[in-house]
Order: structure tokens, then C-alpha cells, then sequence
């Protein structure tokens, strides 16, 4: 039954990203003159994710508490990442922020597309001029008012625990004078997992921090920042975690 709903997830996904991507290109070629953030084709690929998770018959998505408003400042959306579906879980936010994503999807058609159109910017790991380049475009969408979204560990964690943090994101909000808003997915590791096609049935949860300013600081606060907020996203876990094995533990018997 599993192998048979998973067909059609992915089908379901397939028609989402292409008549998705149809609808995108119009609204990006109808706002492209007045809306230089991208807001309205950014926000329609994130309702696109969205939109997939809810009719999903594997995932149960949800934000835990009320859904925050969206920031007044700066923002650098820091979160911890434990699969491919964290995105479509984060994307739960009701507000656009662009995302530092890896290069190779950009080269997927209709899905690199999409996150074109959207603005979202391409890195490719393990090129420290790629990097720089990445962090300068996500310092112009913040200078346009347009929060930006990144995992500092840069890749999925293996056992689900917190991976090291890298300084690229940090240093960027000290750059820009923005802040850091730490937040927490669990529950999703099981969703996508790695090295088969199935879907797995996941109960996972958003939970949003309070944003740590960066009024005053500078390069030589970066480890000092880096530390706060990878003190608040795991206090942030531990209070979703336990929700989330609860839950899985009931969806998989």
C-alpha cells in the first residue's frame, strides 16, 4: 500500500512543480516591474511546497504554537536540517524569504526553474568562491527587505542530532545588520528518506525562536553568535522532539 501511495505522491508532486511553475512564470512576468523582491513568485513556489505537504498522504505538517508574523527587520532564518523535506515544512511561514540552495537543483527542470524565478540562491559546496558570491546575493535580498533562509550546518544531519555550524550565515547578518530568527523542524527525517523512492509517513513540527539581534557587533562576535543561536535551536528541539517520536511511533503501527 505504501509503494502504491508513494506512486502517487510522486505524481501528484510532478503536476504541482510543472502547472506550478506555469502559474509562477505568469505572475513573475506580470510583477517583474514593481515587486523587485520577488515577494509574489517567491511566496507562490513556497505555497507550492505547501500545498504538496498537505495533500501528502504521508505528512502531517504543522507549525508548533502561533505562527509568527512576519519580521519588521532583517532577517537570516537560521534552522537546523534533518532532511530534503524540511523545506516544505519551513515554508509553513506565512511570509517569503529566499533560500540558500545547492546548485545542482537549479539544473532539474522546472524545478531549478522555479527557484530562479523565486530569486533563491545557488551554492555549490566546497567552492569557498561560490560561497562569498552566495552570502553577497543574500546580503542584496536583505538590503531589499526580503529575510533569507539557511542551514548552517550546510547539509542533512545523519543521526538527526545538531552537525557543526558553519560561519557563513552569521557573518552575513553582522555584515548586514540583521537578525538571526533560530528555528527548530523535527519529525521530518523519515519523510524523504535517503536512498529510496517511498515516502515515509512523518508527524513534523516548525517551532520559531525569538530573533537575536546583531545591533553592535562585529567579525569577532561571530563564534559568540553562532553560539546563541545553536543554543536556542536546540532548546527549541527539546520541546518538539518528544511531540514528533510520540507521533511517528503511533504512524508506524
Amino acid at each position: 500500500m505504501d509503494a502504491l501511495l508513494s506512486v502517487f505522491a510522486w505524481a501528484m508532486m510532478v503536476v504541482i512543480v510543472i502547472a506550478g511553475f506555469f502559474i509562477q512564470l505568469v505572475l513573475f512576468v506580470l510583477t517583474a516591474p514593481f515587486d523587485r523582491g520577488r515577494r509574489i513568485s517567491g511566496r507562490w513556489l513556497r505555497l507550492m511546497a505547501v500545498g504538496f505537504a498537505k495533500v501528502s498522504p504521508f505528512w502531517h505538517f504543522r507549525i508548533h504554537g502561533e505562527a509568527p508574523a512576519r519580521p519588521t527587520r532583517r532577517t537570516v532564518v537560521v534552522s537546523n536540517h534533518v532532511s530534503n523535506a524540511d523545506v516544505f515544512l519551513i515554508s509553513l511561514l506565512p511570509w517569503e524569504m529566499k533560500w540558500l540552495a545547492k546548485s545542482e537543483l537549479f539544473k532539474v527542470p522546472f524545478v531549478g526553474w522555479s527557484l530562479w524565478l523565486a530569486g533563491d540562491v545557488p551554492v555549490t559546496r566546497g567552492q569557498k568562491a561560490s560561497g562569498h558570491h552566495a552570502l553577497e546575493l543574500c546580503k542584496r535580498w536583505l538590503e531589499r527587505g526580503v529575510p533569507v533562509a539557511i542551514f548552517p550546518e550546510g547539509t542533512r544531519s545523519a543521526s538527526g542530532e545538531l552537525g557543526a555550524f558553519k560561519e557563513g550565515a552569521f557573518k552575513l547578518a553582522i555584515d548586514a545588520h540583521a537578525d538571526i530568527l533560530p528555528v527548530a523542524v523535527a519529525g521530518t527525517r523519515r519523510a524523504l528518506p535517503k536512498h529510496s523512492w517511498k515516502f515515509g509517513r512523518a508527524r513534523g513540527l516548525l517551532a520559531v525562536g525569538q530573533p537575536l539581534s546583531t545591533e553592535g557587533l562585529g567579525p569577532g562576535d561571530v563564534e559568540a553568535l553562532k553560539a546563541k543561536a545553536r543554543a536556542a535551536i536546540e532548546s527549541l528541539r527539546a520541546t518538539i522532539v518528544p511531540l514528533t517520536e510520540i507521533d511517528e511511533d503511533r504512524a508506524t503501527t
